[in-house]
């Protein structure tokens, strides 16, 4: 009779403890909705103020004038130092209009790929110096490169000589970054877009190229994006870090690569359209932002 009374209490217990969780369910339940479909006004001196107030806006209704320096990354055969900079107008402090471009023709410095290559095909052209009849040489090493490298194989290579690029930029994010907990300094990250127009050197379209390498130019239209974040110094300038894509075709090192076959994927002894590659250029650039007016607006 004791072990039934007690089965008895034990089960009564266990029911009263589901109804109690249900009920506390029910009732957390019925508190959470009534709290999401609550509307809450605000009164006082905080009835309609904005989320943040005296805000400097350090775009809005500024011209930027950026002078930059771009580095080309991660080149296979030459890396480019773009000199230019950026000019562009902000309509708000989140959004802005303007024009990207540089120069680079004057800075090109050859990688340790190119100095290699070149390395051996001098040494191959020192033992086979060729003669008047054959004047790509007598070895099989002379014959297989004589269509696609010449003597100086840098002179060869492709290079950007200029881009501009218009561009929108949106700026979503921004904040202050604290250095030594003393030092705060106003920041943006943006993003941009927009088309690019780059005007390149590459090797020269030929029939019969066997000897021959000289370099032509031409205008390719890229599109072009990235993101970059400012530092403000002051009212009127900031210091900026850029990263920017810029992917396009071209011949990068003016080889014969392609032409022949039923795709076209085979070397033809040719140089032509079909030899440029696909290429995701890509740079980082380092700029100074001077903006005008110099003095910043401040909001409400």
């Amino acid at each position: 009779m004791g072990k039934g009374r007690g089965m008895t209490t034990t089960k009564q217990k266990s029911l009263k403890r589901v109804v109690s969780v249900l009920a506390a369910t029910l009732a957390l339940c019925t508190v959470s909705a009534s709290a999401q479909a609550q509307e809450i006004q605000l009164t006082g001196p905080l009835a309609g103020a904005p989320a943040v107030r005296k805000l400097r806006l350090h775009r809005k209704g500024r011209f930027e004038i950026a002078p930059a320096v771009s580095f080309t990354l991660l080149d296979e055969y030459q890396r480019t130092i773009l000199l230019g900079g950026r000019l562009q107008y902000n309509f708000t402090d989140w959004l802005a209009f303007g024009a990207w471009g540089a120069v680079g023709s004057a800075i090109r410095i050859s990688t340790y790929l190119t100095d290699q290559i070149q390395n051996v095909n001098a040494g191959r052209r020192a033992a086979d110096p060729g003669t008047a009849a054959n004047p790509n040489g007598t070895s099989l090493d002379r014959q297989l490169t004589a269509g696609n490298v010449g003597p100086d194989f840098k002179k060869q290579l492709g290079g950007i000589d200029w881009v501009v690029a218009p561009q929108f930029t949106a700026v979503p994010f921004r904040g202050k970054l604290a250095l030594f907990q003393s030092i705060y300094l106003d920041t943006d990250l943006y993003f941009f877009g927009g088309p690019a127009f780059v005007g390149l050197k590459e090797r020269a379209n030929c029939n019969s190229c066997a000897g021959v390498f000289k370099t032509s130019t031409r205008v390719a239209i890229a599109p072009t994006f990235g993101l970059g974040i400012n530092f403000y110094i002051n009212k009127w300038s900031a210091l900026g870090f850029e990263y920017r894509g810029l992917p396009f075709s071209w011949d990068t090192s003016g080889f014969d690569t392609a032409g022949g076959g039923k795709d076209k994927k085979f070397p033809d002894n040719r140089i032509t359209d079909d030899d440029r590659r696909f290429n995701f250029n890509q740079l980082l650039t380092v700029s100074y932002n001077i903006y005008l007016p110099f003095q910043y607006r401040v909001s409400e």
